[in-house]
């Protein structure tokens, strides 16, 4: 179909710009409300608790709220002290931070291998950065020996 004064080539482009853009866009969208619908379960969870304790029902017997439930974490780490989410938050970073310049470095070295000419090979600068800001922050959020709330599991308060 012809359509007048229309380059229909021109909008190729910009389609296939809009897809990576709208997959984020949707995840990002999708990520907020699933915060907002935990949000709010847990909200009536608590107005359930408070009516039934302004009923009389003793607050041991009622169930406990679902926030293990409603959380990607394995069980139990809700119930987990300051310090065990400190450490494995720490060790997630530490991780991902290892992964990602492990990626960037083999992305660098692929690239310098298959591409003989210009500077392909910089396109792993950009996980390599993000690895190691994961890093950084591995470091600056690690566990301190100090006896605080950052103190890794098993270690002893210092006095």
């Amino acid at each position: 179909m012809w359509i007048p004064f229309v380059n229909v080539e021109a909008f190729i482009p910009i389609i296939a710009l809009s897809i990576p853009i709208v997959a984020i866009v949707g995840g990002i969208t999708a990520g907020i409300i699933r915060t907002l619908g935990r949000q709010r379960l847990i909200e009536l969870a608590q107005r359930e608790r408070i009516a039934a304790i302004e009923r009389g029902v003793d607050p041991s017997k009622l169930a406990p709220l679902p926030l293990a439930a409603l959380d990607d974490e394995p069980e139990g780490v809700w119930s987990m002290s300051q310090r065990d989410r400190d450490h494995r938050r720490a060790q997630g970073l530490l991780i991902g931070g290892i992964v990602t310049v492990a990626v960037g470095l083999g992305l660098m070295a692929f690239l310098n291998f298959i591409e003989d000419n210009g500077h392909v090979w910089a396109v792993g600068i950009i996980p390599a950065s993000v690895g190691v800001a994961l890093l950084i922050s591995w470091f600056l959020v690690r566990p301190r020996r100090n006896g605080g709330a950052g103190t890794p599991p098993g270690a002893p308060p210092s006095a």
